[in-house]
């Protein structure tokens, strides 16, 4: 395989974005597109008398990393910062019920195993240094030492630990003592996406995204199961052929619905590998959805649904349009959340994508993650300000 290389996501009019090659070189990029003028987003009007939403409490951790999610655990919403220190937060109060400090820098996370009842939950970080850290709210239980970075978040499953890293390897080791099970490495193209890609499970199969292809592994050997393509690269050169999968991905049952970066929509069976249906989309993060729809974001600030089962469109709104969005967040049936760069927080329908509320984040600015909490939802931002609302 030649030598890979990172590249940055777009973000804003032209973010510096490094092109990191493995060996140590670093070459400065700008999109080609930051020469066209974009269009001005239009002001967003909310309608009246949609559900008015209330700051619950907010609370304040040490910077957060672009790269660690924030995520739901048994004790509260589990919060890590750059300089090491984990905290679990109260959703229904905002005081921190426990913390650990690593004392390493973090890199990327939180992977989280699901709670089992009268034990302790665990979750896995990749710090810095490329070390995998695998611990509980008592401290740390082991070290790894990773060859290469690794931003896709952890997944932890079954007694196991699995990691992608950014060479497009994966690796499953034994949660217990850190002994390396097995690793799976696949040929790709030789630009890689610098966003989280794709790693999680689906009953018996880990699924992991390899270029633009999703990937169905037996969590005990790393044997394939299943490949199936997803976008097939085409351009004529290494940017253009760019179709890394970014997450988040949607799951509903065993379907799987990805994106391939600025490519492609594809749902596929996780267990057979089977392709649903698949569409063209130009869009950079990853989807969400309800039980008959998918949610996609495209880059121009497009606001898509699709039917799950057929794929066809249901809806598109383009009240947000040029605005960057991240991921939509599902809140409840008839509700997601969607985050705009600077840190704002707008709540649309998904049964037809109408506005119903604009949260202001007060200040928080760039926005690490928006998670949905038992009555509302909680923004963590880069700067550490953490913010949970109440929705009627």
């Amino acid at each position: 395989m030649s030598p890979s290389v990172v590249i940055g996501r777009w973000l804003g009019s032209c973010l510096t974005t490094g092109l990191v090659l493995f060996a140590g070189v670093l070459v400065v990029a700008c999109s080609t597109s930051q020469s066209l003028k974009t269009p001005l987003a239009q002001e967003v009007v909310i309608p009246a008398g949609g559900p008015q939403a209330s700051v619950q409490w907010h609370a304040q951790v040490p910077q957060v990393g672009p790269w660690l999610a924030p995520v739901m655990g048994q004790d509260g919403l589990i919060v890590a910062s750059s300089s090491g220190l984990v905290s679990a937060i109260d959703v229904a109060t905002g005081k921190t019920l426990w913390s650990v400090d690593l004392k390493t820098s973090l890199l990327s996370g939180l992977g989280v195993e699901s709670a089992r009842a009268g034990q302790l939950q665990h979750f896995a970080v990749v710090a810095q240094n490329n070390e995998l850290i695998y611990f509980s709210r008592e401290g740390e239980m082991w070290r790894y030492k990773l060859g290469v970075q690794a931003i896709t978040t952890p997944y932890v499953a079954g007694g196991r630990v699995f990691v992608l890293m950014s060479d497009r390897s994966v690796m499953g080791l034994n949660a217990q003592n850190a002994r390396l099970l097995w690793t799976q490495q696949k040929a790709g193209d030789p630009l890689i996406l610098n966003q989280k890609g794709i790693l999680m499970g689906v009953q018996d199969t880990l699924v992991v995204g390899f270029s633009g292809r999703v990937l169905g592994l037996n969590p005990l050997t790393g044997a394939t199961r299943f490949d199936t393509p997803i976008a097939i690269p085409r351009g004529v050169n290494d940017l253009e052929r760019l179709v890394d999968l970014v997450a988040p991905a949607y799951r509903q049952g065993e379907m799987v619905c990805l994106r391939a970066f600025q490519a492609q929509i594809g749902c596929v069976n996780a267990i057979k590998g089977t392709l649903f249906w698949s569409r063209a989309a130009k869009g950079d993060v990853g989807l969400s959805g309800d039980d008959n729809t998918v949610l996609a974001i495209e880059s121009n600030g497009m606001v898509l649904a699709y039917d799950r089962a057929s794929g066809e469109k249901a809806w598109e709104s383009e009240k947000l349009r040029y605005r960057h969005l991240g991921a939509p967040v599902l809140l409840d049936k008839g509700r997601f959340a969607v985050a705009e760069a600077d840190g704002s927080v707008y709540l649309l329908s998904s049964l037809d994508g109408s506005l119903l509320a604009h949260l202001s984040a007060s200040g928080q600015g760039p926005l690490v993650g928006v998670i949905r909490t038992p009555g509302g939802l909680a923004t963590v931002s880069l700067s550490g300000s953490v913010q949970a609302y109440r929705l009627p």
